[in-house]
């Protein structure tokens, strides 16, 4: 990328984070050195940055910030880890090391996170080298998991069609190879790699990305009808794979999701993907490649809010991009295939696969694994993982399937499942199957209000009026996050509520079932008991009012509440 590209399209400064990577030769910086000083649990917000490429976010314990001042102690310092594993997938050795490092290393609990990836939390600036050196040893990985470049791929693990699940998911891991970093950084930095002299004006070490990486965040999805589980309206570049006669063909192509915006900012929003066309299989990486490498040449430089693809397909139009994507690639998409999504959810308990193998999906509320008040979550699934002969896959929905469990092993994992209570959630209600949150307080830094550790207690009051209404068993998506970042894809539920501040709410209503249409504010800034106090009216409607095979998001449009929404432009309108 020539020097005229470290300016955004419309020639202003780039950012200070522009500078950091612009002089962090590929993501070395000083961590090198940052990660030996023993005076401090942190290190100096440059670096953090570039942390961020190699898979990790210092964090500091929230809940102690303020005791620790009082005691003139510096705050407790500690990182989030996130292990990628594109698709979800891993195997159960994969899973004990995970369980391992987590006992040794973090705060004891692994959190399966939306974009099918590990998340540990807790971990000390002295530990961290040894927790990904054990990581890589089990052959996963934590670069790219954060940062400007393409995240996890995500990939549905669902097996509706077992009989091509295996060919998807081998494309979606082909694409997640193919765009990772190639900066030999992380294993100098992590793995006593050997050093490596780089130079701009040598050999480009980095032929995708260029030496400053994308302008932000890109995240890709392949979904495999009729589940949306991978929410890929979501993603900036998404697939769904098109099934003939029980044959991948090719997928269909969309392009420029997004979840994220700021609180008060009209400028920024979320936003939901188009389809563009169809392409067989053999093309998409050629595609995924260069779509993130128009991103690299147009992505804003100067305004880190205005930097993700959406706003890039956005200001230029979708014809813009088209062109754009069809002279780069020297050939053109075909008209894109006919498809059908019903849902963004999971499938719980047992489920035979075409391949003869079984799979089990288990209910995990908030993605939280971890053993406690005589639920030994953790525990159940170590066993299970000793013995287990198939693999493990971390769905979109925070949840897990042991997966292609064999006819022989099938009885044994019955057993440990119910000598643990690991439940596929079919005694929780629809709702509570239906939920999402993001991590929040007290790790996260971004977090205005909590998250995973209310929503449990807001279901708990949101389902007896469910329960008077006789829409218990009804599956209404409903998703919190502690800030307008989007971790959980708030956006597209059909309740949703976004932190503000301590205990203060924006609710939204009236997102897709399936995933294909954004929400719309309701309530600003509202606490608990204004929330239930407005959903109360609205359910008894929906129960009252509702048609056959209505979905709550589609009635409270229907009723008026709200809007509908299918552009994020028109979002806050």
């Amino acid at each position: 990328m020539s020097d005229n590209n470290l300016l955004s399209p419309n020639s202003a400064p780039h950012s200070d984070v522009e500078e950091i990577k612009i002089r962090s030769n590929y993501l070395r910086g000083s961590l090198e050195e940052t990660l030996k000083d023993a005076i401090t649990g942190s290190i100096p917000e440059d670096d953090n940055r570039l942390m961020k490429f190699h898979g990790s976010y210092m964090q500091d314990d929230r809940d102690l910030r303020n005791e620790r001042q009082k005691q003139k102690l510096e705050p407790a310092y500690q990182f989030m880890l996130r292990v990628r594993a594109a698709g979800g997938i891993v195997t159960p050795e994969q899973w004990l090391m995970m369980d391992r490092v987590a006992q040794k290393y973090a705060n004891g609990t692994i959190r399966l996170t939306t974009r099918q990836s590990f998340q540990l939390h807790g971990v000390l600036k002295w530990n961290m080298k040894k927790t990904i050196r054990e990581v890589n040893d089990a052959l996963l990985s934590t670069l790219a998991a954060c940062g400007d470049v393409n995240r996890n791929v995500m990939c549905n693990p669902n097996p509706f069609q077992s009989d091509v699940h295996a060919e998807v998911y081998e494309w979606a891991s082909r694409v997640s190879n193919h765009l990772d970093p190639h900066t030999k950084a992380y294993h100098e930095i992590w793995l006593d790699g050997e050093k490596v002299v780089d130079s701009l004006d040598g050999v480009e070490q980095e032929p995708i990305y260029g030496h400053v990486y994308l302008p932000r965040k890109f995240k890709i999805g392949v979904a495999v009808p009729p589940s949306n589980d991978v929410d890929v309206f979501s993603q900036d570049l998404g697939f769904i794979a098109i099934v003939e006669n029980g044959r991948l063909v090719g997928f269909n192509v969309s392009v420029g999701g997004g979840m994220g915006m700021s609180h008060g900012d009209t400028l920024t929003y979320p936003q939901v993907a188009q389809v563009i066309g169809f392409i067989k299989p053999e093309q998409m990486i050629d595609l995924a490649e260069k779509t993130v490498m128009i991103q690299r040449d147009y992505g804003d430089r100067s305004v880190r809010k205005h930097a993700r693809f959406k706003y890039t397909i956005d200001d230029r139009g979708i014809d813009w991009f088209i062109g754009e994507l069809t002279a780069r690639l020297g050939w053109k998409l075909e008209a894109a295939r006919p498809y059908h999504f019903d849902n963004n959810g999971d499938r719980y308990g047992w489920v035979k696969g075409s391949n003869g193998k079984w799979h089990y999906n288990l209910f995990i509320q908030n993605g939280r694994v971890k053993d406690e008040d005589n639920f030994y979550l953790m525990t159940g699934l170590r066993e299970i993982a000793k013995i287990h002969t198939g693999d493990f896959r971390l769905t979109a929905n925070q949840n897990l399937i042991i997966g292609n469990v064999s006819s022989q092993k099938k009885k044994k994992i019955e057993e440990l499942i119910n000598e643990y209570g690991l439940t596929d959630g079919q005694h929780y209600s629809a709702l509570r199957r239906s939920s999402m949150a993001c991590v929040a307080f007290p790790t996260c830094g971004l977090a205005m209000a909590e998250s995973e550790r209310y929503l449990p207690t807001l279901i708990d009051k949101i389902e007896p009026m469910l329960e008077e209404a006789g829409l218990r068993d009804k599956e209404i998506v409903i998703r919190m996050t502690g800030c307008p970042n989007g971790c959980a894809r708030p956006m597209l539920a059909e309740i949703a509520f976004i932190g503000k501040a301590q205990g203060k709410y924006n609710m939204y209503l009236g997102g897709g079932h399936n995933g294909s249409r954004l929400n719309k504010l309701y309530k600003e800034n509202i606490g608990e008991t204004e929330i239930l106090d407005s959903l109360r009216p609205i359910v008894n409607q929906y129960a009252k009012e509702r048609l056959d095979s209505e979905h709550f998001g589609d009635f409270v449009i229907r009723a008026g509440y709200v809007k509908e929404v299918r552009s994020g432009q028109d979002f806050h309108s």
